[in-house]
């Protein structure tokens, strides 16, 4: 608290008068994760037990599948950081960034602005996280299967909820959200130069 004795307590004494070093990081909390992420790499030992490799061979409304391309397809994340969070998938069961080949890389970028502009037309995100974690000490989740993260962002989408309550308050399931998603994806056609030919999804 505050007064403990600390030559600087009072200018970095927080709005709960508990001193603290500030920085400048906004911090998206996501506790509702541990129990996924607790699971641990061993949960993907090849690519019979990788759900990035599973969920193209099942319907779009159970895989969560929001638009299928030619290498690679969009899927909502099961464990959001935020209502949205899309992932694009190669088809390929790669690991690394450097694995993709031109083809690949073109169009897992063709994938991610495509949804940027879906995501601000159907909920109105006023930013976006964009990321890959690369490998077990990078932080990723499936660290077997390349996955690029699109998280949409809004203003004061971070609330005391996660912080006391390790809750996130989500308003629409899923399935909902996909819905949504993959019926406004066909509004953006690829650019000119894009990979033509991308395959419709199954529902």
């Amino acid at each position: 608290m505050v007064g403990h004795g600390g030559p600087q307590d009072g200018s970095i004494t927080d709005d709960f008068e508990i001193p603290g070093v500030p920085d400048a990081f906004q911090r998206l909390w996501t506790p509702h994760r541990m129990a996924y992420i607790k699971r641990g790499q061993d949960q993907v030992k090849s690519e019979a037990t990788c759900p990035f490799c599973l969920a193209p061979g099942r319907s779009d409304e159970d895989s969560l599948i929001v638009h299928r391309g030619v290498h690679a397809y969009v899927v909502l994340n099961l464990y959001p950081y935020n209502p949205g969070h899309l992932l694009i998938c190669p088809y390929r069961h790669v690991p690394d960034y450097t694995d993709v080949d031109v083809a690949e890389t073109a169009e897992i970028a063709a994938l991610s602005q495509t949804a940027m502009r879906v995501l601000r037309q159907v909920s109105s995100a006023t930013g976006f996280n964009l990321g890959m974690n690369q490998g077990v000490t990078g932080g990723a989740g499936i660290a077997a299967h390349l996955h690029q993260h699109v998280v949409p962002r809004w203003g004061g989408d971070g609330n005391f909820l996660p912080i006391i309550a390790q809750t996130k308050a989500v308003t629409q399931t899923l399935g909902e959200v996909r819905s949504q998603l993959a019926a406004a994806w066909p509004n953006f056609p690829a650019p000119n130069g894009a990979l033509p030919g991308a395959a419709e999804g199954t529902g």
